[in-house]
């Protein structure tokens, strides 16, 4: 509480709604270059996520860019080398470009302690509701243990994820979700079974979703899966599904993974009506998403996390409605323009005869996949090309 008391004292420049990898980079980028910046998280730290253990090589390159290259290295990632794709009665097993598996308790905390190293004051535990503009500032009401403080902030950043309410009353902000998009599951087992081979991927694809599972650097096995609402419900849960797709592909029996606990997302599939309004900027999760595989998403919240920064910088000093159209563009070319490769990918995830086809050729010519696994992992020409 005393952080937050003291946070309502001040005016910032740029408050940031959500730790995530996407606002906690943002935060530091912009706190970097000298302005004063208020990183808000309604969680608690460290915190398990659903999914997002993997990075791959465009979210590596990322964060190289930004001198934390050696981050994951230094908190015992894993070297990812393979992924293992399987479908009733067929499996291929295609070389990974790089990348490394961390688990979101290890890696988002890193994060924020390298804004704060950079300047950014963190507080934790506190909702965030936008509020009303100024000429000058946008105001944010933070509420921590039943009380609430008025903050104001010279542009806010929404980062704060696919189910995020901080822009919930605004009109004509909610973000719409695809027909028949899947939702996201996850749990963490707290060992890993012996046929899941260290730095390897294993994707198990059936009609209703799909399973991936991953040995993390400390052992544990992390799940990440994506279903159709019916596979849930006609299995009895999210564990009882994964263990079904599990066992359809030929696999062992991952021990306790019914029982264990599971946490659920909102659907995967979605997009922001509108990425701006008055002294608001809208990235990562909350700006759009579409189904990842193998670190997708960690990638795509990481580039706008650092692309955002310039913008965040020009819109503090003055905010101008061009900003918002910018941003608009910019996030389209960097993120929104790469997300369809997913797109298709997901397309095909949803027709078992096709993909078993597929998964067949490619057990003969792995090769096959270069493409496909190429543009999924590579950094962005653009980001890397930008004055960050």
């Amino acid at each position: 509480m005393k952080n937050l008391i003291e946070a309502a004292r001040r005016k910032w420049d740029v408050i940031v709604v959500g730790a995530g990898p996407a606002g906690a980079l943002a935060a530091k980028q912009v706190a970097a270059r000298g302005a004063a910046v208020l990183l808000v998280d309604r969680g608690a730290f460290p915190r398990w996520k659903v999914c997002g253990c993997c990075l791959n090589p465009a979210a590596l390159s990322t964060l190289a860019s930004v001198s934390l290259g050696d981050l994951p290295a230094n908190l015992g990632a894993v070297p990812l080398k393979r992924l293992l794709m399987a479908a009733r009665g067929c499996q291929a097993e295609i070389a990974l470009p790089g990348g490394v598996s961390l688990s979101r308790e290890t890696f988002d905390t890193a994060l924020i302690e390298a804004a704060v190293g950079s300047g950014v004051q963190f507080v934790q535990e506190t909702n965030a509701t936008l509020g009303f503009p100024t000429d000058e500032s946008r105001e944010v009401v933070l509420t921590q243990a039943g009380r609430q403080f008025s903050v104001q902030a010279r542009l806010v950043l929404a980062a704060d994820g696919l189910g995020g309410k901080l822009l919930a009353r605004q009109d004509n902000f909610a973000s719409v979700a695809t027909k028949n998009s899947r939702i996201g599951a996850g749990a963490v087992l707290p060992t890993t079974p012996e046929f899941i081979q260290r730095g390897s991927v294993l994707m198990a694809c059936s009609a209703g979703g799909y399973v991936g599972l991953v040995t993390l650097e400390d052992g544990r096995l992390d799940v990440a899966a994506a279903f159709d609402r019916q596979a849930i419900l006609a299995a009895g849960g999210p564990g009882a599904a994964a263990a079904k797709i599990i066992a359809e592909v030929g696999w062992p029996m991952v021990d306790g993974l019914a029982e264990q606990p599971w946490r659920g997302t909102s659907a995967l599939t979605r997009k922001a009506a509108r990425l701006s309004c008055e002294r608001v900027l809208v990235l990562g999760d909350a700006a759009g998403y579409v189904e990842p595989f193998t670190g997708e998403g960690i990638a795509w919240a990481l580039a706008s996390g650092v692309a955002v920064a310039p913008l965040a910088l020009r819109a503090a000093e003055r905010w101008d409605e061009s900003i918002g159209q910018e941003w608009s563009d910019r996030y389209y070319n960097i993120v929104t323009n790469r997300q369809t490769t997913c797109r298709l990918v997901a397309r095909v995830l949803r027709h078992p005869t096709l993909l078993r086809a597929i998964i067949h050729v490619l057990s003969y010519k792995p090769t096959l996949a270069t493409p496909v696994i190429r543009r999924l992992n590579a950094p962005s020409r653009i980001l890397q090309g930008s004055p960050l």
